[in-house]
Order: structure tokens, then C-alpha cells, then sequence
């Protein structure tokens, strides 16, 4: 699947957003893409799921796993394509971390998934966990790599689309400075 088609997908799903955002990563934006809404289309899920699983076929997967919230449907549908078990990790005080009865078995190849790369974080704190289980990390994918290719994992790493998202600290934040709110996606909250 080349960058044309996936830039196409999320249009079509209004994934691409414009404004003045704070990232998770505590960094602003003028853009964010909001992948949550491209998962309300098991169509195009699975076609941007299948075009990436490709890369990770000859790994032999056996867990895909996410952090919670958005990782928990691209983990589910990357383990449908390659025939492996699906599960995420969620924050439990702070760290992230397995609950439901989710175990990752010793030498167990694990793909780690998430919709949106900036710095990597999430991430990097599910990759220790599976470190933690002696479990072996045998790739990552994103659907959307914000970094510019600039984030490592030390692992095969595939995104779908890698794009060049500028991103400020908020002391260096040239849209503070205009009068457009800043906006915590997903909730939708005005923040000044």
C-alpha cells in the first residue's frame, strides 16, 4: 500500500485534523490525526491492517499487542492477520502494564502495535513490558510514524505512513502566540 492510498483512507475517514492540539507526548501541533476515527471502518482497518501485516508474515507472531485505547483494535485485527493471539496493556498508577488474565509467555515473538508515533513513549514502555516477561519483541507497527522516520525501537519497525508533523514544546509554541484554543484531542476540551 503506497502513501497515496492511506492519506486517501484518511481523508476519506477525516483522520487528518487541523488546529492547535496537545499531543500526548505534552508537545503542540497544528495538525493531529485522529486514527480512532478510521477504526469505525472495519473495511479500511482491514486493508491498512493487512497491507502491514505482510512485513511481519515470516516473523511468526504469536501475540500482537497495543496500548490501550489505541492499540486495542489494531492489535485485534493485525492478530487476525496473522493468525496470532490479540491483547493490550493499560496504565495501572502511571505504569503500563498486562490485567484481564493477559500473559505473555517466555520467548514468545510479540508484535507491538499503535495508531499514532510522535516520540515513541507508549511504545517504548510496552516494549520493556514485553522485555519484562522475557517475551521477544519482534517488531513494531504504527499505522502513522509522526516522527519522520526519526523514532527507533530497535526492532523491525513498519508504519503505514510516515509523515513530517511539526511539533513544539509548549515554551517554543509559535500557535500559542495566535488565538486559536489549544484543544486536547479526544475530548474535545478547550484548554486556555
Amino acid at each position: 500500500m503506497n502513501q497515496e492510498r492511506v492519506l486517501e483512507i484518511f481523508k476519506q475517514t477525516g483522520v487528518l485534523m487541523e488546529g492547535h492540539f496537545l499531543l500526548t507526548s505534552g508537545r503542540h501541533s497544528d495538525q493531529y490525526l485522529q486514527c480512532a476515527k478510521v477504526f469505525q471502518y472495519p473495511e479500511y482497518t482491514e486493508e491498512l491492517s493487512i497491507a502491514l501485516s505482510k512485513h511481519f508474515k515470516n516473523l511468526k507472531i504469536d501475540i500482537v499487542i497495543g496500548p490501550a485505547i489505541g492499540g486495542i483494535i489494531f492489535a485485534y485485527e493485525m492478530a487476525r492477520c496473522l493468525n496470532a493471539k490479540a491483547m493490550f496493556a493499560e496504565r495501572q498508577e502511571g505504569d503500563m502494564v498486562l490485567r484481564r488474565g493477559f500473559d505473555i509467555p517466555e520467548g514468545t515473538n510479540v508484535l507491538i502495535v499503535e495508531d499514532v508515533v510522535t516520540t515513541g513513549g507508549s511504545v517504548k514502555e510496552v516494549i520493556e513490558l514485553v522485555k519484562g516477561y522475557k517475551g521477544n519483541v519482534a517488531g513494531v507497527a504504527t499505522l502513522v510514524d509522526r516522527s519522520n522516520g526519526t523514532v527507533e525501537f530497535g526492532a523491525e519497525y513498519r508504519a503505514a505512513i510516515t509523515l513530517d508533523v511539526k511539533s513544539y514544546t509548549p515554551e517554543n509554541c509559535p500557535i500559542c502566540k495566535s488565538d486559536i484554543p489549544l484543544v486536547k484531542p479526544g475530548s474535545r476540551s478547550f484548554l486556555r
